[in-house]
């Protein structure tokens, strides 16, 4: 569903039948976190869901305010493979079991 910030993200919900407007983040809603919909202008699950989509990765999201900007709250992810059962470093990426690279795209040293 489109955001307030004008993007497709499968966590954001608006229910607009029939004159509702309920908007809410299910991602921070399932942490217990309240969500304001200028959080999605910062957002990265949307990219993440865009970049990986693997069924194993689970994304949990806090609300936290960086050093750099004090007065900005901002969404922190972090990612965990239920596959793996390890934390995500990278979730763009991944975890790196669950789809290995082809050996087609491997570099091979035959020197």
């Amino acid at each position: 569903m489109r955001t307030p910030a004008g993007f497709e993200c499968n966590y954001f919900y608006g229910d607009y039948y029939r004159g509702r407007s309920v908007e809410e983040c299910r991602l921070l809603k399932a942490s217990g976190q309240n969500w304001t919909p200028d959080l999605c202008k910062t957002c990265p699950a949307a990219e993440i869901a865009r970049a990986n989509a693997c069924e194993s990765l689970q994304l949990r999201a806090t609300v936290a305010r960086p050093l750099s900007a004090a007065f900005m709250r901002r969404v922190q992810i972090t990612a965990y493979c239920e596959k793996s059962g390890r934390d995500v470093k990278e979730p763009q990426i991944g975890c790196g079991e669950c789809h290995p690279i082809p050996p087609i795209f491997e570099v091979k040293n035959d020197l």
